[in-house]
Parts: C-alpha cells; sequence; structure tokens
C-alpha cells in the first residue's frame, strides 16, 4: 500500500537549522522513498513498511540527540478506487 507523510520537525533549539537538514539528509538516503520538501514540511511517499521503518530509525536518531524536538506527521493512505493520489 502507497502512503504519503507530511512531517514537520520542530528542534527546540535556538540553531533549529541543522537538525531539520540532517533529518531530510538521512531519510534521503533510503531507497523506495520519494521526499520533497518546502520551507513548512517535508512529504516522504513510498511503501507503508519502508516510509514507517525509515521514520521510525531517524525519528530515534533525532530523540536520542542533545535537543528536545517535536514531531508532527500526517499520514494519508488506503486505496481510492478510481483515483491515482500518488
Amino acid at each position: 500500500m502507497q502512503i504519503a507523510v507530511d512531517v514537520s520537525l520542530y528542534p527546540l533549539t535556538g540553531d533549529y537549522i541543522p537538525p531539520i537538514k540532517a533529518f531530510i539528509e538521512r531519510l534521503s538516503g533510503y531507497s523506495g522513498l520519494t521526499i520533497e520538501y518546502n520551507s513548512l514540511s517535508t512529504q516522504v511517499r513510498g511503501e507503508f513498511d519502508t516510509v514507517f521503518d525509515a521514520l521510525k530509525a531517524e525519528v530515534r536518531e533525532t530523540f536520542a540527540g542533545p535537543d528536545r524536538a517535536v514531531l508532527v506527521l500526517k499520514v494519508i493512505g488506503g486505496p481510492t478506487p478510481g483515483a491515482t493520489v500518488f
């Protein structure tokens, strides 16, 4: 099943850009994912397990770092008869 996840990462530090860039760069290293980003969020698309396995690993890496962060995920998935979502 194909899904899309809209990811917004909010590091709770004054120097918030490096952790966001690092998160996106790590996600970009996974095969089977399509990554797009803009100034508000990052969109990750792919097979359900592939997307969530990558997110699980990279959220763990982010939360293991020295700074606290807030992560917001919005997920769209499931079949839509007669429509191409992705």
